[in-house]
């Protein structure tokens, strides 16, 4: 396990109040000004401004408190107050990620964007690049395919992609259910089996909480429970919530788009609507994250994030936001084990 980097309580001394004392402590990039030049460090009372590695979100310290800025491909950025996380106290639930977490499917997912971009420009032969690989994962459909559109065929518009991705997805999904589709597209994380029923035996809480949208997460895990055996998922999980439905012509759809992770969203409904709890007894949630955008969430939640080693959040720059980075379930039992004997 990687030691943790930041503090659980606030110090009067840090730049960045409730998150850190500067932006290396974090292993942020150190900014002069916010991208959207609202906020400038040492001006009109900021101490300092900083951002994840892939610029996906900027910090802004203040003498009392940090904002965090999410900014947007889509045009809507939005500022958020970084709350405290509080001291550490018994683990009563876990909030987990679906993607890269529990089954890991990001190749089959990336592999979708692909074959949505080749069908775009009409080029069968069209392959993502390796420096695209942080933008069209752990984020929302729209972000992934306006990064691609950007950047291979700024022509095309985004109304197009998303037909042709959902119209892909829907195929491929309904071939996989059918025992046709593509082979290994969704295959349970190692050891997630043994963790998920040891946290049922001791009674903790679990709520599985995605970006993807309903249509496309909930055949992953239906089809990684019937692998693992573990039956129904909706019996098995304490809460699910995944990005909704989406929206299209003669279609209702809901939120999901604008607000997916980095945005704290989806794990705030987890915590306080999917699983009951109040923001006040935060301390006593965890997340699991593989993702950049996943770790950002949840922190920005309110809640310790133990992030997974083999996913992309050392690539993005959030390794700092991290309670600590794992390499196994194994590691996230044993800090429950520690919090059981000093709770």
């Amino acid at each position: 396990m990687v030691p943790p980097v930041t503090a659980p309580t606030r110090s009067s001394s840090w730049l960045f109040p409730d998150l850190g004392p500067t932006a290396e402590d974090l292993a942020l990039r150190a900014l002069a000004q916010t991208s959207d030049g609202r906020f400038r460090s040492g001006q009109n009372g900021v101490q300092a401004v900083a951002a994840t590695g892939d610029g996906k979100v900027e910090f802004v310290g203040l003498a009392d408190s940090t904002l965090a800025h999410i900014t947007s491909s889509m045009g809507y950025p939005a500022y958020y107050p970084v709350p405290p996380l509080g001291e550490p106290s018994p683990v009563k639930a876990i909030l987990m990620d679906l993607d890269g977490t529990t089954v890991h499917s990001e190749e089959f997912w990336i592999w979708i964007i692909q074959t949505t971009i080749a069908r775009l420009i009409g080029d069968d032969a069209f392959e993502l690049e390796e420096a695209d690989i942080p933008f069209v994962s752990g984020h929302s459909v729209s972000e992934h395919l306006g990064h691609c559109i950007a950047k291979y065929c700024p022509e095309k518009s985004l109304a197009d992609a998303r037909r042709i991705y959902f119209e892909t997805t829907e195929q491929e999904m309904e071939a996989i259910l059918a025992g046709r589709g593509r082979p290994g597209a969704f295959q349970p994380a190692p050891g997630i089996k043994e963790f998920l029923l040891e946290l049922k035996a001791r009674g903790i809480r679990i709520a599985l909480v995605t970006s993807g949208l309903y249509a496309k997460a909930y055949p992953e895990i239906l089809d990684a429970f019937s692998t693992l055996g573990l039956g129904d998922p909706e019996e098995f999980y304490d809460s699910i919530i995944t990005a909704g439905t989406a929206v299209g012509r003669g279609k209702a759809g809901t939120m999901g788009e604008l607000s997916p992770k980095p945005h704290p969203w989806l794990y705030a409904e987890s915590l306080r609507v999917g699983l009951g709890i109040d923001f006040v007894e935060r301390s006593s949630v965890i997340g699991i994250e593989d993702s950049g955008a996943g770790v950002c969430a949840v922190r920005l939640s309110g809640i310790r994030t133990f992030g997974l080693a083999h996913g992309n959040i050392r690539e993005s720059g959030t390794e700092g936001l991290c309670h600590a980075v794992v390499e196994s379930f194994d590691e996230v039992l044993g800090y429950i084990d520690s919090r059981a004997r000093t709770g």
